[in-house]
């Protein structure tokens, strides 16, 4: 079972993703609002991958990665983003900054979990 933390601010792509994600039963999905709430969850919950929205009222994804990755223990935890804005620049910058992966919405609900899980692959080689 791979432990995801989501951190997203838009309830459709919350439900859209817990039900692509838990529909496969690989994940164990835990769901945050924002980057803030997403701080005050990993104080109890480690994770073994995390899916950040880039865009989000108050921090942004690439500032809540900041925060977590304060912490030992989140320091190699695999981070993908996910964004609206995929623009070949930032897709770049993200990746150059730690990102394991960067996924375009509107993502594909029926291979969202092989991207994650490919992305996890390619983080740990």
């Amino acid at each position: 079972m791979i432990k995801l933390l989501h951190v997203e601010d838009d309830a459709d792509i919350r439900e859209i993703a817990e039900m692509a994600l838990g529909l496969s039963g690989e994940f164990e999905i835990v769901q945050c609002i924002s980057g803030e709430a997403a701080l005050a969850q990993i104080e109890n919950y480690t994770p073994d991958v995390l899916l950040l929205d880039m865009m989000m009222p108050g921090m942004t994804g690439r500032q809540t990665l900041e925060k977590m990755r304060e912490k030992p223990h989140f320091a190699t935890i695999p981070a993908i983003f996910m964004t609206a804005r995929a623009q070949h620049a930032e897709i770049e910058e993200l990746l150059a900054t730690g990102a394991a992966e960067v996924i375009s919405k509107p993502f594909d609900p029926m291979t969202l979990g092989d991207q994650i899980k490919d992305a996890i692959k390619k983080h740990a080689e």
